[in-house]
């Protein structure tokens, strides 16, 4: 491992200087960012991997939506099997499949019932959206970096437990470390949420405080609502699937993040199958999951929300298997405040 980042170090140092380059340029009005036609608040984060943009992009579509508000969600579509611009969803209505538009977006319109469309060109994107669907806001989402196009409101996610791992294969950029940008890009963030998830809060470590000066700072945690059944959706509370011995799948950015919430809920999690984030399962998948599930004894199949929208279609194969994935939602501690700053930004 010492060895692979001293061969990987001269590309960090070649990703910083680009990095750095592309934000001074911003900054200099050399790239310009474009303003839309809609009201924008973007969710991004700094690091790789799961910092929780996507309950974070739910979280708050949900409260404008309860607000009034006339609000759509646009995401890259990251992990989908196509390309350009997609609308995902009008009137509630979904209009296409979650193979097209990704796990996240698709998981985000069945929980919220909005508007929702993907597009690698936000810009053009946005524009679009607005046109087809009458939406006045728009949730960007993982759009920290994506900055050609000009936001209202700039969210930047943080995992707590990142900023407690000063090992260089964490704080470092890439691709020896998991920054995508380095300590001093907080600074153009109007907020940063720090989620801790299932962990207990903790003060920011004091030699990175200098860099939270500018922001508002906002603490997020995680909490499992439930257990939904993928085919039935009828939903469990926690209590009942205490002590129950269910095959653990994953393909998510941070699986032990997902095992630990249900080790706190008393599910026995020593099966498991890890698959890598944005899995997009076909039936090779499916059959694995059947030769352990029967070969462990397993009760049920336990899984993430974002790996349910796509087991959706499995129904049939998995016809004789119970299975469940944990409904999780994200919980701003200081909610009255957030939501009155979100509120004063766009109007």
């Amino acid at each position: 491992m010492k060895f692979l980042r001293i061969i990987l170090f001269p590309a960090t140092l070649f990703y910083a200087v680009i990095i750095r380059l592309r934000n001074l340029f911003f900054e200099k009005k050399i790239f310009q960012s474009k303003k839309v036609s809609a009201k924008i608040i973007s969710v991004g984060n700094i690091t790789v991997g799961g910092s929780g943009k996507t309950p974070m992009v739910i979280y708050l579509s949900k409260l404008l939506k309860n607000e009034g508000k006339k609000v759509g969600v646009l995401s890259r579509g990251y992990g989908r099997r196509s390309m350009g611009y997609i609308l995902v969803s009008k009137d509630e209505q979904i209009l296409t499949s979650v193979d097209l538009c990704g796990d996240e977006i698709y998981q985000t319109v069945i929980d919220c019932k909005i508007p929702a469309a993907v597009s690698e060109d936000r810009v053009y994107g946005a524009e679009r959206m607005t046109k087809e669907t009458n939406v006045n806001i728009i949730v960007l989402d993982d759009a920290f970096q994506h900055r050609w196009i000009e936001r209202d409101v700039n969210l930047l996610l943080c995992e707590q437990s990142f900023l407690y791992d000063s090992s260089i294969t964490n704080m470092n950029l890439l691709p020896t470390g998991i920054m995508r940008e380095p300590f001093e890009s907080i600074s153009r963030a109007d907020a940063v949420i720090i989620n801790r998830k299932f962990s207990e809060k903790k003060d920011i470590p004091f030699q990175l405080k200098k860099y939270f000066m500018k922001p508002e700072t906002f603490h997020a945690q995680y909490k499992s609502i439930g257990f939904v059944d993928v085919k039935k959706k009828n939903v469990y509370s926690i209590k009942e699937f205490e002590g129950q011995k269910s095959l653990v799948v994953s393909g998510i950015a941070n699986p032990y993040s997902f095992i630990n919430a249900l080790k706190q809920t008393n599910v026995d999690t020593q099966n498991q199958i890890i698959f890598r984030d944005h899995k997009n399962y076909t039936l090779k998948e499916i059959q694995k999951i059947r030769k352990k599930f029967y070969s462990t004894n397993s009760h049920s199949v336990v899984t993430t929300e974002k790996d349910a929208v796509k087991f959706s279609k499995y129904t049939k194969e998995l016809d004789d298997i119970d299975i469940y994935y944990l409904k999780i939602e994200i919980e701003i501690d200081e909610i009255e405040k957030f939501r009155t700053f979100v509120l004063n930004k766009i109007n």
